[in-house]
């Protein structure tokens, strides 16, 4: 297991994250036991996985936080625990007090990256900063981060702090932040934290057409916006997904190997990217990413898979926003 520093700070994050949202089960992610999480926890420090990212919003069936630090109790100095605070609790006021109530869910007194979970424009970033600072000052958290950040939100929270991470989607498939986003974070060491690193699975060859995806899955802006759940706007780029998909597919015959290990691969050999976050929800699936972080591309196969899937990037333009074609991402 490889091991990156947190933007300029001192703490030490192993490349494989564990994303801790499919502890809370429920409607996303389904019936999901909180044995099984404790144990995903404790088989992933077991391996060397010390990154855990959860956040307060992740509840569901259970509380993802809660979960997280029952697992961590006992083995709490193994870890490097990041979380995230809504958008509406960006209020300056109720700062602290939503700090206090993520400690205690987890079971610490200190937080090691609190991370903005969306940007909240009713808000003057200075004010929440602020507040997030008195916190870092106090002990209580060590660094602060961002997540679905844009150019424009990344440059405003920069004048006022130093910012280590931003935490954006980020795979073959999805590629906006290539266009402006990525650079700006390279360009000031904000170290790039990725979600959905297999396109919720598109990449794993688990589905052979768009009608085989989930409801849950096919909302995202690569889907028509005639799917279920899909609330964008926008037509989508099924054909070119799926043609894609299936040209990944072939590569990774050619390597004789399984297409998520040589997309998560691909993830890895990006300039600027800290960790990539996985939702394993047992030890099994645990084990069936971890070799990917072993994995080097061969030369020329990273340049030859983006070419495979500069359609759907130049589909899908500079919006980031997995969900929204109104670009939350400013």
């Amino acid at each position: 297991m490889q091991y990156k520093p947190l933007g300029n700070t001192d703490i030490k994050v192993s490349e494989f994250a564990l994303g801790c949202w499919p502890f809370a089960g429920g409607k996303v992610w389904g019936p999901q036991d909180d044995d099984v999480s404790i144990s995903t926890v404790h088989a992933a420090l077991d391996k060397g996985i010390t990154f855990f990212d959860t956040a307060e919003g992740y509840n569901d069936d259970s509380h993802s936080e809660a979960v997280l630090g029952r697992a961590l109790a006992g083995r709490r100095s193994e870890s490097v625990i990041a979380t995230k605070i809504s958008a509406a609790h960006l209020v300056p006021e109720l700062i602290e007090e939503t700090c206090e109530a993520s400690l205690e869910r987890l079971q610490t007194d200190y937080i090691d990256l609190y991370q903005i979970h969306w940007p909240n424009h009713d808000v003057a970033i200075e004010d929440s900063l602020a507040a997030l600072l008195k916190l870092r000052d106090s002990g209580k958290i060590r660094s602060v981060g961002v997540c679905n950040f844009g150019v424009q939100d990344l440059s405003d929270v920069l004048v006022s702090a130093d910012i280590v991470t931003d935490q954006l989607p980020y795979n073959l498939l999805w590629r906006p932040i290539e266009v402006e986003i990525l650079p700006k974070c390279v360009e000031n060491n904000v170290g790039i934290i990725c979600y959905s690193p297999l396109a919720q699975g598109l990449l794993t060859g688990r589905y052979g057409s768009p009608d085989d995806v989930p409801d849950g899955l096919s909302r995202s802006r690569l889907f028509s916006n005639d799917r279920p759940l899909a609330s964008h706007g926008e037509a989508g780029c099924e054909n070119e997904t799926f043609e894609a998909i299936s040209k990944v597919i072939k590569t990774a015959e050619f390597l004789g190997e399984h297409p998520a290990k040589v997309a998560l691969a691909w993830v890895r050999s990006r300039a600027g990217i800290t960790s990539l976050l996985v939702g394993a929800r047992s030890p099994d699936e645990l084990d069936l990413n971890i070799p990917a972080f072993e994995y080097i591309l061969p030369i020329g196969i990273a340049d030859q898979l983006s070419e495979t899937t500069d359609p759907v990037k130049t589909k899908l333009g500079s919006n980031a926003d997995m969900w929204s074609g109104d670009n939350r991402m400013r």
